[in-house]
């Protein structure tokens, strides 16, 4: 069956491997993101949903125009900052960006889900949930994604909407490598501690939201699936 799927932070990264899987699969992926992107495997919105008022005319336009069936919750932000360097601005730049959006669309497409007895949310949050250093900011915001995960999969468990969580390790995004160029201090530190010995790839993370959205997954609620080379299980090796 073909359905409709709302993704942010859409047009690069995770997001885009996404859209592409969604989309070979026979879906329609509605994405947004700040900016356009030629050859987008679906219909692309541009919106910066850090402005919580442009986010929220853009879900009600949207939401007037597409029957959704579930939605994806992958847009972030990291500012990474020591202990005792965290500046309380940005603190609250990567909480807003990370968890505003979530709340927005989940209870924009929320109605339509629970008339139709049928729908997916799938929160990307991040294997840094378990502690890193100078991620005071992002650990915090991505583990409120976790506990968002598990208290909406309890408020919607007898109503067909299943919420669960994916948690990446070191992928090779944009994002990551942003903050974590190759030859870094932080490339290294990231990959000695995947006992696979290398980063993940978009569409390998892609492949596991795609299940969790898909009408095989519909047992499965209020989880954190770890993708992530083994990473949250410990060190191969002392």
């Amino acid at each position: 069956m073909s359905r409709t799927y709302l993704v942010t932070g859409a047009s690069k990264g995770i997001g885009l491997a996404l859209a592409h899987r969604l989309a070979g699969e026979g879906h329609h992926v509605v994405g947004l993101a700040r900016r356009g992107l030629d050859g987008f495997p679906g219909t692309l919105v541009p919106v910066d949903l850090a402005d919580g008022d442009a986010t929220d005319a853009v879900l009600a336009d949207l939401t007037g125009r597409f029957a959704f069936d579930g939605v994806v919750n992958n847009v972030g932000l990291v500012r990474p900052q020591r202990l005792g360097a965290v500046e309380i601005p940005a603190l609250d730049e990567v909480l807003r960006v990370n968890l505003h959006p979530a709340v927005q669309t989940v209870q924009a497409l929320l109605p339509a889900m629970r008339q139709r007895g049928w729908g997916r949310v799938v929160n990307i949050a991040s294997l840094t949930v378990l502690g890193s250093v100078e991620r005071t900011a992002y650990a915090a915001a991505k583990a409120a994604l976790v506990s968002f995960t598990r208290s909406w999969a309890l408020e919607l468990a007898v109503t067909g909407i299943t919420v669960n969580a994916v948690a990446p390790g070191p992928t090779e995004t944009e994002l990551f490598r942003a903050n974590n160029p190759p030859g870094s201090a932080g490339e290294t530190r990231y990959l000695a501690g995947v006992p696979m010995g290398r980063f993940g790839r978009p569409e390998e993370i892609a492949a596991a939201i795609a299940f969790l959205m898909s009408d095989e997954a519909a047992f499965m609620t209020g989880q954190t699936l770890y993708v992530d080379g083994g990473a949250s299980i410990g060190r191969a090796a002392l």
